[in-house]
Parts: structure tokens; C-alpha cells; sequence
């Protein structure tokens, strides 16, 4: 009885650390001027360049229609631009445009700042050992799910 008690411990642990942990991260999003899904796609462009729209929208797990509607936000926005592949005419590259690099060179530091601040308490060790953890449970999630389809 015991394990079954500490694995609800467990579960009711882990979410309600995050619903504060994306309460936190979507009001330091905010306060940029962006919300959490466009703050993925810009930190994934600042991070890796131009990428096709549907390596974007596997990269954040967002459908396509939902990846482009985030798309035409930040080109409204002024923070990036699509162009046609050179290589392949059918995929449309999107990429920061020098606003949205700028934005990124200037909130990227301050966001990590605010990360490395969440997980202080803890030692080199611990995180490593905490993103294991939990990447363990998610593919243990994956498969069940899986295997209940």
C-alpha cells in the first residue's frame, strides 16, 4: 500500500510543481511582450536559425494550423520572416528577422536568468539526476498511452 500511496505522492507532487513552475515561466514570458508558445519558436530559431514550418511545429508540439497562426502572430510582430527553401521550393523556411534577433540577444539572458534561479536549491548532481527522473516518467507516460490507444 505504501507505493501505491507515494506514486499518487509522487503525481500530485509533480503537478502542481507544474502549474507553478509554468504560472512563473508564462508571467517572465509575458513581460516580454510574448506568450509561451511564441517564446518557444523564437528561442528555437535564436537557437538552431531558420527552420521549416513543420520541423517548428514538431519541435514545440503544436498541429500545423496551429504553428502557422503563431507563425503570422510574430511576423505581425515584426520578429520573424518566411522564405522559400533555395533547395526545395515546397518548404518555407522561418527566421528571426534583426527585430526578433534583437529581442531574443536581449531577453534570452534574462529568461535563463530567471531558470537558473527555479532550480538554485539544487546541485549539479540533483538536476541532472531530476531531468532523468522525469524524462523516465514521460517516456513510461508515452508507452502506456501507447499501449491503451
Amino acid at each position: 500500500m505504501t507505493r501505491e500511496k507515494d506514486s499518487l505522492r509522487a503525481l500530485t507532487v509533480i503537478l502542481r510543481a507544474s502549474a507553478s513552475i509554468t504560472k512563473m515561466v508564462k508571467k517572465d514570458m509575458d513581460s516580454y511582450g510574448v506568450n509561451p508558445t511564441e517564446f518557444m519558436v523564437l528561442e528555437l530559431l535564436y537557437s538552431k536559425g531558420p527552420q521549416a514550418i513543420q520541423i517548428i511545429g514538431n519541435k514545440v508540439l503544436l498541429a500545423s494550423s496551429s504553428i502557422t497562426y503563431v507563425i503570422d502572430q510574430l511576423e505581425k510582430k515584426d520578429f520573424v520572416e518566411r522564405k522559400q527553401n533555395p533547395t526545395d521550393r515546397r518548404v518555407t523556411l522561418v527566421s528571426l528577422t534583426a527585430s526578433g534577433e534583437e529581442l531574443m540577444s536581449e531577453i534570452f539572458p534574462q529568461h535563463s536568468s530567471v531558470i537558473q534561479e527555479l532550480f538554485q536549491d539544487l546541485t549539479e548532481e540533483e538536476l541532472v539526476k531530476l531531468a532523468d527522473d522525469i524524462k523516465s516518467i514521460g517516456y513510461k507516460a508515452t508507452e502506456l498511452n501507447e499501449i491503451n490507444e
